[in-house]
């Protein structure tokens, strides 16, 4: 007797989730810019006014981070999103009359984006937003540690697009994820892309689904001093960075490489700022206690530097932000060579910079490649020695880590997706932007002088009809009467694709 294998609990359900989310997809790939704007922006204000909501929401059910810096993280991934891409446009055609091409951004469609425990509302706000401002449709499927505050965010995100004039499905989430149903997800043929922030195994379980996948890789930055950095600056940049949200963040710094013309400056400054300096028996009570069996301590991630100093049984100041640890080898078998997300700084000094470039290296050959390093250093020789050795695609220099490879206080694109590229096994190279959810069709001429350009002058692929030259400009009335008759027609698309679906459905 033949036997029918049973999909694991909430698949049909979320199965039924991604078919929402693929009409949802075909009904807004016919929107204007106008519209896709009004959506986006009205999504970013009803972030920005819970990102504290939010912030302390996400500090009480997982334990990690600070609720000031997650509340400014979540403002960055609103707001500052926002700001930062409206001028961009991912909707309208593009005309290059001296290359006779049109070129047609085309939606990717149905995004399913994993997000971490450790920036779980913040990289909720940034895909939703990125994905609204490219006309996709995205499924939420929060870390279980972080799935209350989560899917209550993508709730009230989803709430203001469709108020807004977004299609209805076009932000939904998973509420109750489990390993086998995110994996049925990730295979599934209505998902186009898959967005995988979070640990190794979920990256590389989203490249193994079959479906296109963007992920990341995991973080260990080095962080150079050379002779020439102003000592004060230089501490209090990278104190403030590693104390950042406790040091969740992927591009926080991991080990400190000093040259010893600038180290015990560099080391009295950094106590000024709240460091705190192990001593050769505290070290070894650190390491001990956040490399149990050589695996890191998963309850130390995004606490205190205080309170991971009572854990060992260290004694520090009061207002301690970040834990020193001083070794002298950058090898594997060194466990405070490795990332560590909480303020626990590695520390090793060297002769020179060369000496301290190489240090660099040996790091990131443990772990990070791909990801993020830093330098304060005012040689430009030495900078651009350092940017071309280590295995990274973004150097901070004399700024913060932390916010500065996650493009929030430097000009890289702002984000909550580090791509690693090729170096760390990504299939994206830079930090994740709105183009990477977009395709371009072009349409190209014959190359011919002889052959005319035509005059799309006013056309809009998603409105124009064969036949049909551009409309004259309309009266706001008549625009009005225009934009109810396109969503009377969008309307009639989506029942159409419903039953066409459904037909296919019956066929099977």
């Amino acid at each position: 007797m033949a036997t029918t294998t049973q999909e694991p609990a909430g698949v049909a359900r979320a199965r039924m989730m991604l078919q929402r989310a693929r009409w949802a997809a075909s009904a807004f790939a016919g929107y204007d810019r106008e519209r896709v704007l009004r959506i986006a922006s009205a999504v970013t204000e009803a972030a920005s006014a819970r990102a504290a909501h939010y912030a302390e929401w996400a500090v009480r059910e997982t334990g990690f981070g600070v609720v000031e810096h997650k509340r400014l993280k979540n403002e960055l991934c609103s707001r500052g999103i926002f700001e930062h891409y409206r001028d961009e446009d991912l909707v309208s055609a593009r005309l290059d009359p001296e290359r006779k091409i049109v070129e047609i951004p085309r939606p990717a469609g149905v995004i399913f984006a994993l997000t971490p425990s450790t920036n779980p509302v913040s990289t909720v706000y940034f895909k939703v937003i990125l994905a609204l401002l490219t006309r996709n449709a995205i499924v939420i499927s929060p870390h279980p540690m972080a799935r209350e505050c989560c899917t209550d965010a993508a709730r009230w995100l989803a709430d203001a697009a469709e108020r807004a004039g977004a299609p209805d499905g076009a932000v939904q989430v998973v509420e109750q994820p489990s390993i086998p149903l995110i994996e049925a997800l990730m295979a599934d043929e209505r998902t186009n892309v898959i967005l995988a922030t979070g640990g190794t195994a979920v990256v590389r379980a989203a490249y193994r689904s079959g479906n296109p996948a963007l992920g990341v890789g995991p973080g260990n930055g080095p962080v150079l001093v050379d002779a020439t950095a102003d000592p004060a600056k230089a501490a209090q940049r990278i104190v403030d960075s590693k104390s950042f949200d406790n040091s969740v963040l992927c591009t926080n710094e991991s080990v400190l490489i000093a040259e010893t013309g600038v180290a015990d400056p560099l080391l009295e400054q950094m106590r000024r700022q709240g460091a705190h300096l192990c001593t050769p028996e505290e070290r070894d009570r650190l390491r001990n206690y956040l490399f149990p069996e050589g695996h890191f301590r998963v309850a130390a991630v995004g606490k205190d530097a205080a309170w991971i100093a009572r854990e060992c049984g260290i004694t520090v100041p009061t207002g301690t932000r970040v834990l020193l640890a001083p070794f002298d080898l950058a090898v594997p078998e060194e466990p405070l060579a490795h990332e560590k997300l909480c303020p626990v700084l590695g520390l090793v000094q060297v002769p020179d910079a060369k000496r301290g470039i190489d240090v660099s290296r040996a790091v990131l050959r443990i772990t990070g490649a791909g990801h993020s390093a830093a330098i304060h250093s005012n040689d430009p020789a030495t900078i651009m020695a350092f940017a071309a050795a280590v295995n990274v695609l973004r150097v901070s220099v004399n700024a913060g880590s932390s916010t500065g490879s996650a493009g929030f206080d430097t000009n890289l694109a702002p984000s909550m997706t580090i791509g690693t590229g090729y170096l760390g096994r990504s299939s994206v190279g830079e930090n994740l932007r709105p183009h990477h959810l977009v395709d371009v069709m072009r349409v190209a001429y014959n190359s011919d002088p002889a052959e005319p350009f035509g005059d799309f002058t006013g056309l809009q692929p998603w409105t124009a009809l064969p036949g049909r030259a551009a409309a004259p400009a309309q009266s706001p009335a008549a625009g009005g009467a225009a934009e109810e008759t396109l969503m009377a027609e969008l309307r009639e698309e989506i029942r159409r694709l419903v039953l066409e679906e459904l037909q296919q459905l019956n066929r099977r």
